[in-house]
């Protein structure tokens, strides 16, 4: 009889690769059936971790376990590779195990100290490198603010910031993420150097004498300015009358019982190693612009009741209203593009002209000063700070839009023109220009002009219900 052929072994599992993660226990199975006689070996490499039962390797995490089966424990980075389950016959047959090491991100690259300077205008990247397996992704956000793109993250292991601004400033963030344990993230401070620059709360200061002014300039700088006041050209010094305050970036000069001598022009100078930044404020005992308080729409055809009211700490003592028809035509407009008044300002004052009187004078449109009816209406003396004033126009045409402005004087001058105003007469049931009636504002009779044919004569105007 012959003999049967001897039947060689064959491993029982595959080949496959292990994601553990630094610290796990790993096992690599290695499987055979039929060994037989022949010897079983783990290798790494040209290393020899096992030959049968024998352990070679000298590292004690490595053991053999139920059967052959290679157990690694405390699993290390550098434990990452190919492990080989060898039997020794006469072609070796072999088995791989790929081990890949899952590292959790570490950032391993950010500016030093974690702070930046730059300044203003010029380009700056910050840049964020981390390691780990996989190889994690970076994604830049800024703290309690959005990137100055206007979006939320970027991607990308740079940032690039083009022409910075103050607003660039703050506190950016790189997050490494790659899905194994948690997240790493540093913090990059971002300052922007750059001149003082000024925002003026109020350019234009209302007061009286006696009370108590503030005028503030809110200043922004990096580094930090020092800022000093002036009248005119003369730099102020603290007193006990006048205080210089700072909070934050608010610097407030105090005038406390304020006197005829302290309205005039102010500065507030703000001053860093990089420049210098001066915004200009004036305090005035000049009355606030009018504000207009009646209807748009008269009930009468021929006559108009119109009311306005100015905030002045100081007696009025007159006033003076401009009215006209609003033009009409493709080459016509009001007086809110230009038609009546045109002022020049820059940061010191409002530069106008001035009669002898210290009346502010209205600049009328080339050929169209006949079309603008202007009277001066002295003021009734009502003691309050919100001073009212009303005035019947009388011999209007029905159913026109007319436009009117008014001024009023103090001791101190005369105020800015006020805005605007357009009303309009009834027509024969029907309102001129689509204005729509607003309810009436006077709750008491006022002492008020009117004008009839242009011949004054004094009237008691009840408000309209």
């Amino acid at each position: 009889m012959e003999a049967e052929p001897e039947v060689l072994p064959s491993f029982a599992t595959p080949g496959k690769t292990y994601r553990v993660t630094t610290k796990d226990t790993v096992v690599l199975p290695c499987e055979v059936n039929n060994v037989g006689h022949f010897l079983l070996a783990w290798k790494r490499g040209i290393a020899i971790l096992t030959a049968g039962s024998v352990k070679v390797s000298p590292d004690e995490r490595f053991r053999l376990v139920d059967g052959y089966n290679l157990e690694i424990r405390d699993v290390q980075t550098q434990d990452a590779g190919d492990y080989v389950c060898q039997v020794a016959t006469l072609q070796p047959l072999e088995l791989t195990h790929t081990v890949e090491i899952l590292v959790p991100p570490r950032i391993h690259q950010v500016p030093s100290g974690s702070q930046m300077e730059v300044k203003k205008g010029s380009s700056v990247t910050l840049e964020c490198r981390a390691a780990g397996n996989p190889v994690p992704t970076i994604t830049w956000t800024r703290k309690n603010n959005l990137l100055p793109s206007g979006e939320k993250s970027y991607e990308g292991a740079q940032l690039t910031l083009q022409h910075t601004s103050r607003h660039d400033a703050g506190a950016y963030q790189c997050t490494a993420s790659n899905g194994v344990g948690q997240p790493a993230t540093k913090e990059i401070q971002l300052n922007v150097q750059f001149p003082p620059e000024i925002d003026v709360e109020k350019s234009w200061v209302h007061t009286g004498e006696g009370n108590e002014a503030q005028l503030v300039c809110l200043v922004f700088s990096e580094p930090p300015a020092e800022v000093v006041w002036f009248k005119d050209t003369l730099r102020l010094a603290s007193t006990e009358r006048r205080i210089a305050e700072v909070r934050g970036s608010r610097n407030t000069l105090i005038i406390r019982k304020v006197q005829a001598s302290d309205f005039g022009n102010y500065s507030c100078l703000a001053d860093n190693i990089i420049g210098k930044t001066r915004q200009y404020l004036e305090l005035s005992g000049r009355p606030n612009p009018a504000k207009f308080r009646s209807h748009t729409i008269s009930r009468s055809r021929d006559s108009y009741n119109i009311s306005w009211e100015v905030e002045s700490f100081t007696p009025i003592e007159e006033f003076k209203l401009y009215f006209r028809k609003v033009p009409q035509g493709p080459n016509s407009q009001t007086s809110n593009g230009g038609g009546l008044f045109h002022y020049q300002h820059n940061n010191r004052r409002s530069q106008r002209r001035h009669d002898e009187d210290g009346q502010i004078l209205a600049g009328y449109p080339g050929h169209h000063r006949g079309d603008w009816n202007d009277v001066i209406l002295p003021a009734i003396p009502s003691g309050q700070y919100a001073q009212k004033m009303s005035y019947m126009i009388r011999g209007l045409e029905p159913a026109v839009q007319y436009e009117a402005m008014v001024q009023a004087k103090n001791r101190f001058g005369w105020n800015e023109m006020s805005e605007p105003f357009i009303f309009a007469t009834k027509g024969n049931g029907q309102y001129a220009g689509g204005l729509e009636s607003s309810p009436a504002v006077l709750s008491e009779p006022d002492l008020s002009w009117s004008l009839d044919g242009f011949k004054m004569k004094k009237d008691i105007i009840f408000p309209l219900p």
